[in-house]
């Protein structure tokens, strides 16, 4: 069964620094890109991407404009844990925070973190 188990959030002052983790199991970790998403409070807002990370090598990484040069997604296949160290933090990225693989034809989510930049 695929499982991704986030971590890390919590509540942090602006300016400051959290990270959060992606614990994965159920499936072949390297062979998959991995993605961080986050939805901010409020409605039906969707989910927007964050950040992902190459399969295989893991030596591509994506950042929306947003989040360039304050976040930095990595990975550590022994532990099977993709990383999301964000920096300089504020207020509008407060946000549940998700991790998403898509394996075939189908998705998957764990089940959020929380992150609440204080201004």
């Amino acid at each position: 069964e695929v499982q991704l188990v986030e971590s890390g959030g919590g509540l942090v002052q602006a300016g400051g620094s959290l990270r959060l983790s992606c614990t994965a199991s159920g499936f072949n970790f390297d062979d998959y890109a991995v993605g961080w998403f986050r939805q901010a409070p409020g409605g039906e807002r969707e989910r927007e991407g964050v950040s992902c990370i190459s399969d295989r090598d893991r030596n591509t990484q994506y950042y929306a404009d947003s989040v360039k040069g304050r976040f930095t997604i990595s990975s550590d296949s022994v532990r099977n844990t993709v990383y999301l160290q964000m920096n300089s933090l504020n207020a509008e990225d407060t946000a549940v925070y998700y991790c998403n693989v898509h394996i075939f034809t189908t998705s998957y989510w764990g089940q959020g973190t929380q992150v609440t930049v204080s201004s």
